[in-house]
């Protein structure tokens, strides 16, 4: 039969951004969301159990407000410097050509180097020293079933794939490290961490995919992904402690949950001179919308989206395929909030908030069917 190399996605979260992660950086997907599996077209049928597992590592710090630059803040050393890395293990039940069932869960750990958050009370520094908080463990766990809406069988050079599923709250919303310079006397106190590093985003949502490929001829093709995690909760209680920074923050209290996004497409190509490798290259655009599809979208948020270039490579081995790609920024830009545009409104001013987003994204990983 012949062998069709198509590139199947599996948008695993995530979490980014994180998820706020982890587009990149402050605002992101939660999870990795990179995984290109490539199977043999006459494999399809096989039923059978998946396991993909998938290293996803970034550092943001480059600032920017809308599409603008912020170089200052390296210069100045005033700049936030996110480390994200997370893991993500999927199962999959394969039970025909058609239908499936994954779940995921995320490891995560993060580090978070800043200045303003130890020592600014008041928009006043009390101490200007560099202090780093940390937070690591189970992310939120997702679970989805897939079907290919076309027969396999008939339809071997176009087909799509839809999913559904939950993204469950199992991931911690208020995960506590250090703040220094911040108490009585410049003292140190336990408080939130940033959102952009917290493990989970405290909503249960509904998560939609759109999977696609399109065999242009042989040994190359064309794919597509889609997903979106709809988050109908508006926020999730948790306090940030910006209004103790700065008065004009009093509107960015609690937490948000937001919804999340990412699209991906572009060309798949496997070598038939070495049998089991293919190199791709795409486009991938990931972030967080201002306002949700679904409830509200007030209290603090960080949206914004990344638009990056993604080459990558995968090689398969019997049952084995491993896989990495590398997206590199090339359009980054954190969109105005809904609290800057109250702000704006209120005192006749303009603002805009920024985000520390990263150059580039490391994602690698395996994929073993049994």
């Amino acid at each position: 039969m012949k062998k069709i190399y198509v590139c199947i996605a599996a948008i695993l979260f995530v979490i980014i951004i994180s998820s706020n992660v982890h587009a990149q950086g402050c605002v992101a997907i939660r999870g990795s969301g990179a995984a290109c599996l490539l199977n043999h077209n006459e494999q399809q049928n096989n039923t059978g159990w998946l396991f993909s597992s998938n290293l996803r590592y970034f550092k943001s710090n480059k600032h920017y407000s809308g599409k603008e630059y912020n170089a200052t803040r390296i210069e100045q050393g005033t700049e936030v410097v996110n480390h994200s890395a997370a893991v993500d293990l999927a199962l999959t039940r394969v039970f025909n050509n058609r239908w499936s069932v994954m779940i995921d869960a995320p490891i995560l750990s993060n580090a978070r180097s800043s200045l303003y958050e130890h020592g600014l009370v008041n928009g006043v520094y009390v101490k200007k020293e560099r202090h780093s908080t940390h937070s690591f463990g189970l992310g939120d766990i997702r679970v989805a079933a897939y079907r290919w809406m076309l027969d396999p069988a008939k339809s071997k050079n176009f087909n799509f794939q839809l999913g559904l599923g939950i993204k469950f709250a199992t991931g911690e919303d208020n995960y506590k490290d250090y703040w220094y310079n911040v108490g009585p006397g410049g003292t140190k106190e336990l408080r939130t961490v940033d959102q952009s590093i917290q493990l989970g985003d405290g909503g249960t949502g509904i998560t939609t995919e759109l999977n696609a490929f399109y065999n242009i001829r042989k040994n190359f093709n064309a794919y597509g992904n889609f997903y979106y995690l709809i988050n109908p909760r508006e926020q999730n209680g948790v306090r940030t402690y910006r209004e103790t920074l700065v008065a004009s923050l009093a509107n960015e209290a609690i937490c948000s949950v937001p919804d999340q996004y990412m699209a991906r497409f572009g060309l798949n190509y496997s070598f038939s001179s070495i049998r089991g490798l293919s190199v791709s290259g795409g486009l991938r655009w990931e972030g967080i919308p201002v306002h949700d599809l679904v409830g509200g979208s007030g209290d603090f948020r960080r949206p914004g989206y990344v638009m990056s270039g993604e080459p990558g490579i995968s090689y398969s081995v019997k049952k084995t395929t491993f896989f990495t790609s590398v997206p590199v920024a090339i359009v980054r830009n954190r969109t105005q909030s809904v609290t800057d545009k109250e702000y704006s409104k209120e005192t006749g001013t303009f603002k805009q908030g920024d985000a520390a987003f990263s150059d580039y994204v490391i994602n690698i990983g395996l994929a073993v069917k049994f």
